[in-house]
């Protein structure tokens, strides 16, 4: 068996870690080709020491020199590089067979959109990518033959329930509806006005899922779910009324498709995204993943409830800016990241997120997505504004 060479984007992140767990269970199919992370050297280097990658990447030259420099006193042969384009270069070099997308926001944009053009097997794990770019990257996917799997493990599990010719159109395949499923958070049952005095710690704690800071955060506002109803368009070319949220606090089903005929497919499994990442590293194959399997008699009861449009303003804002269209979904995420980052460092308050959202929004109009200059262009003034709002002291 011909092993492939995986670019693992974002390795020292969790989808990161359990991507190489999934490689290091799998020696004789898969190799950690490059290894690329935002600032955590020591991590990296601790990968590097394992999966002995031909290149290794950091964001700046100084963290670069400090890795290059422990790889060379430990005997490795790994290339060490830093920046952007070293993101871009080794997304899309002919060696590489895959990429796993996992850099967390819209620093994925970039080397994601290099690989597709570059035809590789895209792991698709950054939302953001579809998010402020969706029309770009699916022509790109279109146009150069790239295979693109979601890892999400919502989207992965409507995937796994559609017909292996979605392609040709939902309709066609008898889909009626895509059901999202969403655990809710943490703030699931908490009244409106109690949310005002959440922190950054409570935020953080999922009841299910063990995550990054700023996933874990938007998971709270759900506009993790927001960003991942925009994704469902794109990835399946979902008119945003055919997109359902469903609130399921046990995050067992993870996603479900409704057909004509009244059937709904439903793809189930603990919480662990080790399952989809295999899923997509081996399709249309299935591997191992060190994943328990269900016990449904442990389970024992599914819940299922509507979402609170008004308690979780952010989905509500997902919809809107996914009917709008064009750089809307740019702004909106841009917002998002600056707010989510301000809360985390005690800045903002949590029911300021959306406020802060809502208005950036509204005073940003929307244009037509017509070349990745656009929508970088649009991220940035939106970055700008928000961060302005927060300093002088218009949202709080």
């Amino acid at each position: 068996m011909t092993q492939q060479n995986i670019t693992v984007l974002g390795s020292t992140g969790s989808i990161g870690v359990s991507t190489l767990d999934v490689i290091r269970r799998h020696p004789d199919r898969y190799q950690a080709f490059a290894l690329c992370a935002h600032s955590q050297v020591d991590k990296l280097f601790e990968q590097c020491l394992e999966f002995r990658p031909r290149f290794a990447v950091l964001r700046d030259a100084p963290l670069a020199a400090e890795l290059a420099a422990r790889c060379r006193q430990a005997g490795l042969a790994t290339e060490v590089r830093h920046g952007v384009e070293a993101l871009v270069e080794l997304s899309a070099l002919p060696e590489v067979d895959a990429v796993m997308a996992a850099i967390v926001g819209a620093a994925g944009l970039e080397p994601t959109l290099a690989a597709a053009r570059a035809g590789k097997r895209v792991m698709l794990a950054n939302k953001e990518v579809l998010v402020m770019a969706g029309e770009l990257f699916m022509h790109a996917v279109r146009e150069h033959g790239a295979t693109l799997l979601p890892v999400d493990s919502e989207h992965n599990a409507i995937f796994q329930a559609l017909p292996a010719d979605f392609a040709r159109g939902l309709a066609a395949c008898g889909v009626e509806k895509i059901l999202l499923t969403a655990s809710g958070g943490p703030f699931r049952n908490t009244a409106l006005a109690d949310l005002q005095q959440v922190t950054p710690d409570q935020a953080c704690a999922h009841p299910n899922w063990v995550m990054g800071r700023k996933i874990s955060v938007d998971s709270a506002t759900m506009m993790n779910k927001g960003l991942e109803v925009i994704e469902a368009r794109w990835l399946f070319d979902a008119a945003p009324e055919m997109i359902q949220v469903v609130v399921h606090p046990q995050s067992v089903i993870h996603s479900a498709v409704q057909y004509a005929d009244g059937s709904v497919l439903a793809q189930l499994g603990n919480p662990d995204m080790r399952t989809p990442i295999a899923y997509a590293m081996a399709w249309p194959e299935r591997i191992a993943a060190g994943v328990e399997p269900l016990d449904l008699f442990r389970i024992g009861r599914l819940d299922f409830f509507p979402p609170d449009f008004v308690r979780f303003r952010c989905l509500q804002l997902a919809y809107d800016v996914l009917r709008e269209g064009g750089t809307a979904p740019a702004i909106l995420n841009a917002a998002n990241e600056i707010a989510v980052a301000a809360f985390l460092e005690g800045r903002l308050s949590f029911l300021g997120i959306p406020r802060l959202n809502e208005a950036v929004l509204a005073a940003l109009p929307a244009a037509p997505e017509g070349s990745l200059a656009d929508v970088l262009g649009a991220d940035a003034e939106a970055r700008r504004l928000a961060t302005a709002m927060i300093a002088d002291g218009r949202i709080g």
